[in-house]
């Protein structure tokens, strides 16, 4: 377990079991778009027309975590809680609002995967929905140019999860499995502070996450960016080290 400290943030590289009892007394909302537990094929090329979604040619690996089914239990617990997939681990979530991220075109619904993605918000009993067009050319670009998690969300999305879950103002924002970061630069965008874990070592997510949370807080290097404020919680005693990512 490493981290990088940005800012207010803190990023960690490993699993977010890890960190778990240090961090969660101290956060106000876990954001995430966490595995499923679907086993998704990642690789864009086995669509009609063999087009690949990320920038650099490149096609991602599996999602780490995918393979088995995702149990929301240990993130329950926290003030405010927003979490993507909910439909494939509903039989685990108590009763709670839904949240429908409307991804595309009207002209185009049924047309290519899915039409929306569902989020679940602990409280309350609505349904909401937010527009926001899913484009391979803005998540590229969201990325830094650079390939970012094959599951990635728009930050504008996540921005507006964090909202409708009604995080509270100045908190912290902790997303266990933040892929390269999206939940991390939306929360700096609407000033939370912000706490990630990211598993997978052997693929630049984490890299792109620094890249992308030191540009959110107009900081110039993620290992040049010097703590501002304290985050509700010490150093984790599991072993890690920090500065590096």
């Amino acid at each position: 377990m490493s981290w990088t400290t940005i800012g207010p943030h803190r990023l960690y590289r490993g699993d977010w079991r890890d960190v778990y009892d240090d961090v969660m007394p101290g956060v106000a909302g876990v954001i995430s778009d966490p595995p499923y537990g679907m086993d998704w094929n990642t690789d864009s090329k086995r669509f009609t027309g063999g087009g690949r979604i990320w920038g650099d040619g490149v096609d991602s690996r599996p999602v780490v975590g995918d393979k088995e089914p995702f149990d929301p239990a240990p993130f329950l617990s926290a003030p405010a809680v927003a979490l993507f997939g909910c439909h494939h681990f509903a039989s685990r979530l108590p009763v709670g609002s839904i949240g429908v991220w409307i991804k595309r075109r009207d002209a185009n619904f049924g047309t290519f995967l899915s039409d929306a993605e569902l989020a679940w918000f602990k409280g309350g009993h609505g349904v909401y929905c937010v527009r926001e067009l899913q484009s391979n050319t803005t998540l590229v670009w969201e990325a830094g140019g650079a390939k970012g998690h094959p599951t990635q969300k728009p930050v504008a999305v996540m921005r507006w999860l964090i909202q409708r879950a009604k995080v509270k103002e100045g908190g912290v924002v902790f997303d266990p499995f933040m892929g390269s970061g999206s939940t991390g630069v939306a929360a700096a965008q609407l000033g939370y502070r912000f706490v990630g874990c990211e598993v997978d070592d052997e693929q630049p997510y984490f890299e792109i996450a620094c890249r992308r949370m030191a540009k959110a807080t107009r900081l110039p290097d993620p290992h040049e960016a010097e703590p501002v404020g304290a985050l509700p919680f010490s150093d984790p005693p599991h072993g890690g080290k920090g500065g590096e990512g």
